[in-house]
């Protein structure tokens, strides 16, 4: 069991998810945690896009084992983390298992049991989930403490992130969303496709729109990807990482708002798992 500081310690958790693959999710998840890390913060990334791992592939790290061990009671969860730059800490995914796509009941038990005797130290518990409306993005978007939208300037993009907000609110009574938009090439386009989503969401939605943000559309983005480094490391003075070194300490303002702990999560997992 943990013990008894270490389960009402504050943590942070983030999910951060999007309507529609290929937005840049996971990159911006790999980068944050780094310039968290640098605020001097223990992170941990989870990556929750069980079926295909993408935050290991970005940092370029081949972890021997990944949660679909732990799922399957070969590992635990300390066995399976991975340490990735500058200290972060990694659950990887697995990659190429469809039965991990749709989590069952004994699943997210087994997850909650790990979590549950997990005695690592987490400041700020970063939740990289799939792209969609899965049942799997939605059980780790309900359990986390603040959700992130990240959708891009397609339209497709911005069609999908209101699709995963109208599902998470009208199944899950999630009420409150951040959302920050990726590859645009100003401010003011960015406030725009904020505006057009906040608009229909007002309409039709008893929800809370929020604003987080623009990373601004970046050539050494697409480097870094081809490289596997993380963007802010190799490129710390583009404009992509001035836009994630300014966003990090935004998402550390929401320890004090926050009273949360591990046991938090777990809680919040467990009562997704129930009101399935």
């Amino acid at each position: 069991m943990l013990r008894k500081d270490r389960k009402n310690k504050n943590i942070t958790t983030i999910a951060i998810s999007s309507g529609k693959g290929g937005v840049g999710k996971s990159n911006i998840v790999a980068n944050l945690a780094i310039a968290i890390r640098k605020l001097g913060k223990e992170v941990m990334i989870l990556d929750a896009d069980l079926g295909l791992s993408n935050i290991d592939v970005l940092f370029q790290l081949a972890p021997k084992y990944n949660i679909y061990h732990v799922l399957n009671g070969n590992k635990s969860l300390v066995d399976v983390i991975t340490k990735g730059p500058h200290g972060i800490k990694i659950l990887p995914a697995s990659s190429g298992i469809q039965e991990l796509t749709a989590l069952d009941e004994f699943q997210r038990l087994k997850i909650l049991e790990e979590f549950d005797s997990y005695d690592g130290n987490i400041d700020v518990l970063l939740i990289d989930t799939a792209a969609g409306i899965s049942e799997n993005v939605a059980f780790f978007c309900v359990a986390a403490q603040e959700i992130i939208i990240i959708t891009a300037p397609e339209p497709t993009a911005l069609t999908d992130a209101y699709a995963l907000i109208k599902v998470l609110s009208t199944r899950y009574q999630e009420r409150s969303f951040n959302v920050l938009i990726n590859s645009v090439n100003s401010n003011e386009e960015a406030e725009e496709i904020f505006r057009r989503l906040y608009l229909v969401a007002e309409r039709f939605l008893s929800i809370s729109l929020k604003y987080l943000g623009y990373i601004p559309y970046d050539e050494s983005v697409k480097k870094a990807v081809r490289m596997q480094r993380p963007f802010v490391d190799i490129y710390p003075d583009s404009p992509a990482s001035k836009k994630i070194y300014e966003l990090a300490p935004k998402l550390l303002e929401m320890e004090g708002k926050i009273k949360g702990s591990l046991q938090f999560f777990i809680g919040n997992l467990l009562s997704v798992g129930r009101n399935k």
